[in-house]
């Protein structure tokens, strides 16, 4: 099954794992943000490239014996890579031993999802936005219930230091206590390794 791509970015070092690891970003996401990252994974003409997961892994095997040496690998993202969850645990069933796997995720999804590529993954990066359903929705115009689900079957299924959660400031959307409450929320579920950060304005001069 061909899958749709925005990229493959490779040589990243100490980026969203350890390392040096190589992005295998998907095209699509269940979520509509209003200051999206990568807008390519929502657009019709944003596919890079298709290919397999056996391309996939023919083209990131060039970079075999720099995953080995630094301890790095393959970090899933996009777009949410978790929609492609069993081409993800293809592709980890096949790849060479020594190889990590990292993924960047929303965790707005099905929860047979998670629970397919859970055995896989060395840590994930979990984009919360914000743990208040009514911010979460005006920033996404999505619910966040299957994300708090979600949240709350890692943390007891899954060693919460191999969980790395974001917490973003939005200017319009949520404030620096919005933040703290959803730290304090999160916490309360065993997690304790954030990320929290302000996202600049577009346009803001």
């Amino acid at each position: 099954m061909k899958l749709p791509l925005i990229g493959i970015c490779r040589h990243r070092l100490a980026t969203d794992g350890q390392g040096v690891t190589t992005l295998v970003a998907f095209h699509g996401c269940p979520l509509r943000c209003k200051y999206c990252l990568n807008v390519q994974c929502l657009r019709a003409d944003g596919v890079w490239h298709q290919m397999d997961m056996q391309e996939i892994l023919d083209e990131v095997m060039v970079d075999d014996l720099y995953y080995k040496a630094t301890g790095g690998g393959i970090v899933f993202g996009g777009g949410e890579p978790l929609l492609r969850s069993d081409e993800i645990v293809d592709f980890c069933q096949s790849r060479p031993t020594g190889w990590r796997i990292y993924v960047e995720t929303s965790l707005n999804v099905e929860h047979q999802r998670l629970e397919a590529v859970a055995p896989y993954i060395d840590h994930y990066y979990i984009d919360v936005k914000d743990m208040n359903p009514d911010i979460y929705r005006r920033y996404t115009n999505r619910s966040n219930r299957r994300v708090i689900s979600n949240l709350h079957w890692l943390s007891t299924h899954v060693d919460t230091d191999k969980v790395t959660i974001r917490l973003p400031h939005i200017p319009n959307y949520n404030t620096e206590q919005n933040v703290n409450d959803s730290r304090k929320q999160l916490e309360t579920m065993g997690f304790s390794d954030f990320d929290c950060f302000g996202y600049i304005m577009p346009n803001a001069g």
